[in-house]
């Protein structure tokens, strides 16, 4: 039985507020993973194309046994796909992989505004959503200027932007342009890839003090802020431990202490000039 809470979209859909990332994992260690996920009680699981673990993703859900209408799932476009025909070949292409015949989300994984393809690429995602083949429809890596153009030229306000966002990336002005049109804010590598945040005086102190561990007291922070958050491991008592976080709750003064860590700094490209493959 899932513990995990939902959040409404703006399209009356649920979400989980804590899902499983599989960024980063290699196909014939996804499955393993997401099994692992989701035997702990993980309903949603968030994937992509450029990842290339669909197929050991879909293998896992599949064996899972657990019925598709409890499941959130979620995968992005790959960036050379962007287009309108492409877009829809290329979300053909990732149901096959996954096994599926619709997801729960789907994702333009990055703006690519030198490309300056994304309208179109989003008008295929509406006609993928009108015919009912994903549940829901978004954006990853937008900017308020990529919002505001998609926005004013397409009919469906994005469900969700998914952006890097952390502790020290903490995305105020684009959270609080999120909440004004309605869109979810799901933060990926929600951690900061392990790359001495965890170790950070402020979030040990506040770990100590709850008798939990960094990365458990960094999830609870996103939760209350009231993000979307995407852990992924593929450490089983990682996994585990990454989801038992709704027994317990940090209290304004530990808000406030993770809230003074803001550095805006990036661990991943810059959504204004990543032009990837």
């Amino acid at each position: 039985m899932s513990k995990v809470p939902p959040i409404i979209l703006n399209n009356g859909i649920e979400m989980p507020q804590l899902g499983f990332g599989v960024w980063q994992v290699p196909d014939d260690e996804a499955e393993q993973a997401v099994t692992t996920a989701l035997e702990s009680g993980y309903r949603s699981v968030d994937t992509a194309s450029l990842y290339e673990n669909e197929e050991g993703t879909g293998r896992a859900i599949a064996k899972s046994g657990i019925a598709r209408d409890k499941l959130f799932v979620t995968t992005k476009l790959r960036n050379r796909h962007q287009g309108y025909d492409a877009t829809l070949r290329a979300f053909d292409e990732s149901l096959a992989k996954l096994g599926l015949d619709h997801v729960d989300l789907y994702l333009i994984h990055w703006p690519m505004p030198a490309k300056d393809t994304y309208i179109d690429t989003y008008k295929a995602f509406e006609k993928i959503l009108a015919d009912g083949r994903a549940k829901s429809i978004g954006v990853s890596n937008f900017l308020p200027e990529h919002l505001d153009r998609l926005i004013d030229a397409t009919s469906v306000i994005p469900a969700v932007n998914q952006i890097e966002l952390h502790p020290h990336l903490q995305q105020r002005a684009s959270r609080a342009y999120h909440g004004e049109q309605g869109i979810a804010t799901e933060a990926w590598s929600p951690l900061g890839q392990g790359k001495g945040l965890l170790e950070v005086p402020a979030i040990v102190a506040i770990a100590q003090k709850h008798g939990r561990t960094p990365a458990q007291i960094v999830l609870r922070w996103h939760l209350q802020l009231g993000t979307v958050v995407i852990p992924k491991s593929v450490t089983p008592s990682r996994i585990k431990e990454n989801i038992e976080v709704f027994d317990f709750e940090l209290d304004p003064e530990d808000m406030a202490a993770i809230s003074a860590l803001n550095e805006d700094r990036r661990l991943g490209p810059d959504p204004a000039a990543f032009e990837a493959p």
